[in-house]
């Protein structure tokens, strides 16, 4: 006879903010005063700002889906190392942290990633089930609303165009933070809508997954694994990609973002190719 562990006590640093973390959130605020300054290469300033802002909203993400499953009964996250925002703790490091950020400096679109690890053994209601999946894109989207702030309230300088087509990304203004900022609303915004849609191993297929009948959960679980082969299909092979980036603009808009602002912070970010 096998007995299932039960948890009690919860480590006394369960919460605590790890190390490596507050690091990231170190190289965050110095390469954003580096941006704001123009200190040195104005390019490596942008990669390591928005680099780093990513990474923290990638902890965060992942750090809103593992609380919401420790008070929904799922002690286990705490002994995993899940609440202490610590990257390097999730299941699928590579998944969750390295594959986003390839996608991001490659790309320039906030992927989701892998998710932590929830017993759902635990969890004994289907709604806190979809919440912990919920809990994810909607921390996405709390931070595109607030990184947006200072466009929202008219603190972003006008962006314009040299004779040659270039986006005016490096004059004056502090223009480069701003496009940079631009840049991580624009992440946070590509980041909600992806995790949100209803596609199996996505955020938005966890949150219907309780709902399922066990035959369909069963072929959703087989389906699982390849639900972000099935999301790169969709984006850069049929007319979804096309919808996809017009939903970005829009809500960028709503947001006061223009989208000439992530496309100079994208520009500036990839320094090798300038």
């Amino acid at each position: 006879m096998t007995y299932e562990p039960v948890y009690t006590r919860t480590p006394r640093n369960a919460f605590v903010p790890s190390p490596v973390f507050i690091g990231i959130v170190a190289v965050f605020v110095v390469s954003g005063v580096m941006t704001w300054t123009g200190f040195g290469n104005v390019g490596l300033d942008v990669f390591l700002f928005v680099i780093s802002g990513w990474l923290i909203s990638l902890c965060l993400h992942e750090y809103a889906h593992a609380v919401l499953g420790y008070f929904s009964g799922d002690l286990t996250v705490a002994d995993r190392g899940y609440l202490r925002l610590n990257p390097l703790k999730y299941t699928h490091p590579l998944l969750s942290i390295v594959l986003p950020v390839v996608v991001v400096i490659l790309g320039g679109i906030g992927l989701p990633g892998g998710a932590v690890w929830i017993d759902h053994r635990y969890v004994q209601s289907k709604v806190k089930d979809s919440l912990i999946s919920a809990a994810g894109p909607l921390t996405n989207v709390v931070l595109a609303i607030v990184v947006a702030i200072p466009f929202l309230i008219g603190l972003a300088p006008e962006l314009g165009q040299d004779v040659s087509g270039r986006y005016v990304v490096d004059e004056g203004d502090h223009i480069a933070f701003w496009a940079a900022l631009g840049l991580l609303v624009f992440l946070q915004i590509s980041a909600s809508i992806l995790n949100f849609l209803p596609l199996p191993g996505l955020d938005g297929g966890g949150i219907i997954h309780p709902w399922l009948s066990p035959a369909y959960q069963r072929a959703w679980n087989l389906i699982a694994p390849w639900g972000f082969l099935v999301l790169f299909l969709l984006l850069w092979q049929t007319e979804v990609g096309s919808y996809f980036f017009t939903a970005v603009d829009f809500l960028a808009g709503i947001l006061g973002v223009d989208w000439q602002f992530y496309a100079s912070g994208f520009q500036l970010m990839r320094f090798w190719e300038s």
